[in-house]
């Protein structure tokens, strides 16, 4: 289990997700806003709100609730202003996170981020401390049950650069913009997809292999997760399915 996608797919099979679903629409509203305020309200010109559009409805965000949010950012509704800030820092085992935010008090975010991972035995890090080892990527987690020839050929097609075994599943890699390219064709096929996102991958991986430990990073990505200005978190820990067991147990 590599970093942030694979655990947002653990908990969604533990049912975690679906009592987060209000949160989530929340957060993936704002960035909507924050989108659409930035780079207008036309997805046809506008490369992050459609990609964000496509996160939300990915996720079954109705459309009502995305026109609302989009009619917000371009001016047609009323809004709040946030702001975009990315903190760094490390959770127990030094595992190094990124915490993506959007506040509209960046002292209450920045002092709620730094009193998370300090109560949880971790601690901020200095600005591009951690932030050099991560690029944005796609990553789309597949069913391990079909064969590596059939994903391959769809998702190659697609737009897909890199497919490898992670567990029980296959893992497949691209370009940001190509994400929601890859699941459709995958998903035409009859392929089951288990996540499928933009997110920010690190060259260089932890290997967590103690349960103790294990859980400790977990609890440092769930209080974060839990807070209604942070987007999105991402972490260069692996952990095996085994251990993950042992967690959730």
């Amino acid at each position: 289990m590599s970093g942030h996608s694979k655990w947002a797919t653990i908990k969604h099979k533990k049912g975690a997700a679906d009592k987060a679903r209000g949160k989530l629409f929340a957060k993936i509203a704002r960035q909507i806003e924050v989108a659409a305020r930035e780079g207008g309200g036309d997805i046809n010109s506008n490369a992050t709100l459609r990609t964000v559009m496509q996160k939300a409805k990915a996720a079954q965000m109705t459309n009502d609730a995305i026109d609302r949010a989009v009619k917000r950012g371009s001016g047609e509704a009323q809004g709040e202003n946030y702001e975009s800030i990315t903190y760094e820092g490390y959770a127990p085992g030094g595992v190094a996170m990124l915490v993506d935010t959007l506040t509209n008090n960046r002292n209450r975010t920045g002092a709620d981020v730094r009193n998370i991972f300090s109560k949880l035995g971790g601690a901020m890090a200095e600005p591009g401390a951690v932030g050099w080892q991560f690029s944005r990527r796609g990553v789309i987690y597949v069913g391990g049950t079909t064969s590596e020839d059939d994903i391959m050929l769809l998702a190659l097609d697609a737009g897909a650069d890199d497919i490898s075994r992670d567990g029980s599943s296959w893992k497949i890699l691209s370009e940001p913009n190509a994400v929601y390219d890859v699941k459709t064709a995958l998903e035409t096929a009859g392929i089951e997809v288990l996540s499928a996102e933009s997110t920010m991958v690190s060259s260089t991986i932890i290997d967590v292999t103690d349960a103790e430990t294990a859980a400790k990073i977990m609890k440092v990505m769930d209080a974060l997760e839990d807070n209604d200005d942070v987007q999105d978190v991402y972490a260069n820990f692996d952990i095996s399915e085994e251990v993950m067991e042992a967690v959730a147990s």
